[in-house]
């Protein structure tokens, strides 16, 4: 009989895969030894694995050429990282070494854009896609930064002002990209994106405030849905609308040339994910090519926005099991010791589910149990896998001490969590470590930022050392007063 936690895995599972195999019990990821990386950093960790990151971005770009190559397409594609998944120096610096371009989405963007510049990481020639809705100082970096030179800046329209508050700060001519405004998912809580100019608005905007304008020049469409790139009717039927819309702007404006298709892409959240990205991107081509030739108009060059895609799959996260609870006769649980709704904000926010597996103890038997987490908060807890309606783990064993990992974390979840700052019942924030190759294909490891110590928290509260001058001055004055 089969009741070993291997057995469950392997049964249920097409197992081992890519990046993960099990040796002597215990759980590796892309060849790390994550026992051993345990033992050296201790629990509860934040790992990156840089390698993947570069890993995708060229898997992306070899589907692209391929699908213009087979369909003899004219245009040239461009792969743009979008910068809210994750700001991290690391990350960026990892993504740029694979000539890629930047998607930002809020004015400190543009500094960090403007750092990479004079650290020679991007150049005018790098594409900076500006998209959301721009206040007064994200508009006013999007004007230093085309002012200074980077005519390779385009901004996305997203408002009917947008237009006239850039021309005011903008010296001489520059170029803008419109985004549409697409129609949301009809499960959806409402009928339209927030984001963007509605399809039947476009062109009567463009000849409004565009066409006869000598400032402004139109390079871009930009067209994204909220559900990403999915295979279905849904998804082709906006991209049709899209593309209607391309042509018929394309028709009366010369200087069009571009089409981003936004983000979108999904990544692996179970063992049993499967999504046929070449299949995908071939027939993205095909229907733009199509559509093009039945116009008469030139195909676009074309942008992609890939924020979760480039990142996502680099991250995880490794909890220990402190103590299982007995609730009742049918609920056991195992709490880890940190907290899903601070180190993973996403599964408490939106439900979303993340690759869980054992990290040790893999030749033991096996129990259902719910995870809970640290806080005292009911909400935090992780209870079903996206392949099942349970969760299934080694025996609990208080003298066999039990690791549990989650893996394509990277996206999304520092930023959300408020990295560096307050956690909820002022959990700490864990460790992060950052994990490369070197020239030899060696794994090296760097502690990136070590878990949040008390007076960390009690600075940012008011508690902190360096608040004790102005809390003496505070005093005086009461004093005074008195």
């Amino acid at each position: 009989m089969n009741t070993k936690y291997i057995d469950l895995i392997n049964q249920t599972f097409d197992f081992p895969q890519d990046e993960f195999k099990v040796d002597k019990g215990q759980l590796h990821f892309h060849d790390i030894d994550l026992m051993q990386l345990t033992e050296q950093y201790g629990a509860p960790l934040k790992f990156t694995y840089l390698p993947q990151i570069s890993n995708n971005i060229m898997r992306a770009k070899k589907w692209f050429a391929d699908a213009i190559e087979k369909h003899d397409y004219k245009g040239k594609y461009n792969y743009c990282y979008c910068t809210k998944s994750s700001h991290f120096k690391h990350v960026l610096n990892e993504a740029l070494k694979n000539e890629i371009h930047i998607e930002t989405s809020s004015a400190f963007d543009i500094d960090i854009v403007e750092r990479l510049k004079e650290e020679g990481k991007i150049t005018n020639d790098t594409f900076v896609i500006s998209n959301g809705f721009k206040r007064a100082q994200y508009v006013t970096n999007i004007a230093r930064l085309i002012n200074n030179g980077h005519k390779n800046a385009i901004p996305i329209i997203d408002n009917y002002e947008e237009i006239d508050l850039l021309s005011q700060e903008i010296d001489g001519k520059f170029n803008v990209g419109i985004r549409i405004a697409s129609e949301e998912e009809p499960k959806f809580e409402f009928y339209t994106s927030r984001l963007g100019i509605g399809y039947k608005n476009i062109v009567p905007f463009y000849k409004s405030q565009i066409a006869n304008n000598k400032k402004v020049e139109l390079k871009m469409l930009h067209f994204f849905i909220n559900t990403g790139i999915r295979d279905n009717a849904y998804y082709w039927n906006e991209l049709l609308k899209c593309l209607k819309v391309y042509t018929s702007l394309k028709k009366i404006c010369p200087t069009l040339d571009s089409l981003n298709i936004g983000g979108g892409f999904p990544i692996k959240s179970s063992l049993a994910f499967d999504f046929d990205y070449e299949y995908m991107v071939d027939e993205i081509i095909n229907q733009i090519k199509l559509t093009c030739e039945e116009e008469g108009v030139d195909v676009p060059n074309i942008f992609t926005e890939f924020g979760s895609f480039t990142v996502g799959e680099s991250g995880g996260a490794i909890y220990e099991v402190l103590y299982q609870k007995q609730q009742n006769d049918r609920e056991k649980w195992n709490m880890i010791n940190s907290s899903f709704i601070t180190t993973l904000p996403d599964t408490w926010a939106i439900n979303k589910r993340f690759i869980l597996l054992a990290v040790n103890r893999w030749q033991d038997s096996y129990e259902r149990v719910l995870l809970g987490g640290l806080t005292c908060d009911s909400d935090d807890y992780y209870n079903s896998e996206q392949h099942m309606n349970a969760i299934y783990m080694p025996k609990y064993n208080k003298d066999k001490p039990l690791y549990i990992g989650f893996f394509n974390t990277g996206a999304y979840q520092e930023t959300i969590g408020g990295f560096g700052g307050l956690q909820h019942c002022l959990i700490p924030s864990p460790k992060h470590i950052l994990i490369d190759r070197d020239a030899d294909g060696n794994l090296t490891t760097q502690l990136f930022a070590e878990q949040q110590k008390s007076e960390d928290l009690l600075n940012i509260l008011g508690y902190g050392i360096e608040n004790k001058d102005t809390r003496i001055k505070i005093a005086s004055l009461s004093e005074n007063v008195t």
